[in-house]
């Protein structure tokens, strides 16, 4: 299997895994955040098998980090009540987080060794949609376990005392 075939198999399991997740979490942002990134996944996928073709990709008109800025900015009033995270939910991220590390530095590996320079354009794109997903991730994790610190950053505070 080439890195374009196993880059689909990676990218289909990740809409399998977040679908599920957004079905699980009892957090109407969560799961709009869940979902949102299986689309991406989903969008990648169907880059890949462009690519795979021989045809040219397309890039996502928006980014994953503005997808979820939209996503927090309709639902503002529903963030803001505090909704208990399951362990479950936890574990989730926490899955989807090294998920999101393994392809990263999967498709580091293949970018550094595409055959044509299309593949070398749509590995790093994806490089940088996952970091972003991961990115997305953390935050959201940060926010589930520790919401007093993540409040704190998210605002830039500075501790006085």
């Amino acid at each position: 299997m080439n890195a374009i075939e196993t880059a689909i198999k990676m990218e289909l399991e990740a809409v399998d895994f977040y679908t599920a997740c957004a079905g699980r979490t009892n957090n109407p942002i969560g799961k709009k955040m869940f979902l949102s990134i299986a689309e991406d996944e989903q969008h990648h996928a169907a880059c890949a098998t462009n690519v795979m073709a021989g045809r040219e990709f397309r890039v996502s008109a928006t980014t994953p980090l503005q997808d979820m800025k939209a996503i927090y900015e309709q639902n503002k009033e529903a963030m803001l009540q505090r909704v208990s995270s399951t362990t479950d939910e936890v574990e989730a991220l926490e899955m989807a987080m090294k998920m999101e590390k393994d392809a990263i530095a999967f498709y580091q590996n293949a970018a550094a060794q595409a055959a044509t320079p299309t593949e070398k354009a749509f590995f790093d794109c994806l490089i940088k949609d996952e970091e972003e997903h991961f990115a997305i991730f953390l935050n959201t994790h940060s926010f589930l376990t520790d919401t007093g610190n993540w409040f704190m950053w998210d605002e830039h505070s500075i501790v006085e005392g």
